[in-house]
């Protein structure tokens, strides 16, 4: 029987490919997506991936969703925390709104779904959560204090949460990726896009798919003596 996996954010961009290439690895996949449903509803109609709506940032909203998880498909085995969010500025107009909403999607999301698939992991023996960090979470990012604040958050995260679950067979591990080939990152400007990607040694921006098998491989069977790595997909562009 293939494992359940569900994967926030993934109905587009990178959560969209790992969404994929978990399925191509025999998993059940569920993903997340908080409000496209356009996109949602083309995503399921071309790989035949169940969506589900709901705010990763609000406990309550992943509960119910869990609960509806678990009827539909059976305990979640594997947890992709792949949501997230931007809302850019300096600190000078950074509001608490704007530092709240990225926090509680961003981090809080992982806090709430890891919470809510920790005891069937803990009583099954066995887990795989990855945790999708950033660049900008190791390295920092002029005008992302809130957001940078959030994805180095999750790399502690993991690394305290995969000592509690070493014992019980969960890994807990981060992917952090580097500047990839999105539609956030296609909407910069060409000439600070040319200076971002001079940066990168490998000379090109990293493609979803570079991110979704670096997933797969954390959640393989296999991967039983990985936890609490943070895994850096950037080209080269920070080696931490």
């Amino acid at each position: 029987m293939s494992r359940v996996a569900l994967v926030t954010g993934g109905t587009r961009g990178i959560g969209a490919e790992i969404s994929r290439q978990l399925k191509a690895a025999g998993r059940a996949v569920v993903a997340n997506y908080a409000g496209n449903g356009a996109a949602a509803a083309a995503f399921t109609a071309a790989t035949g991936i169940k969506t589900i709506k709901f705010d990763a940032g609000s406990f309550d909203a992943c509960k119910a969703a869990v609960d509806q998880i678990h009827g539909e498909f059976g305990k979640i085995e594997i947890l992709v925390n792949n949501a997230g969010i931007t809302r850019d500025s300096t600190m000078s107009r950074l509001t608490r709104d704007m530092w709240d909403s990225v926090i509680d999607t961003n981090l809080g999301s992982c806090f709430n779904l890891s919470k809510l698939v920790w005891e069937d992991m803990r009583a099954a023996k066995f887990g795989r959560i990855v945790n999708i960090g950033s660049i900008n979470g190791q390295a920092g990012q002029y005008g992302q204090v809130n957001y940078a604040a959030a994805k180095s958050g999750i790399h502690g995260f993991t690394k305290a949460l995969a000592q509690e679950g070493a014992r019980f067979g969960i890994t807990v591990n981060a992917i952090a990726p580097g500047y990839v080939d999105t539609e956030m990152v296609r909407a910069v400007p060409p000439d600070v896009l040319e200076k971002i990607i001079a940066r990168i040694p490998m000379g090109r921006l990293g493609h979803a798919e570079d991110i979704a098998r670096g997933v797969v491989f954390l959640t393989a069977e296999e991967g039983d003596f990985i936890t609490g790595s943070t895994l850096s997909i950037n080209g080269g562009q920070h080696m931490y």
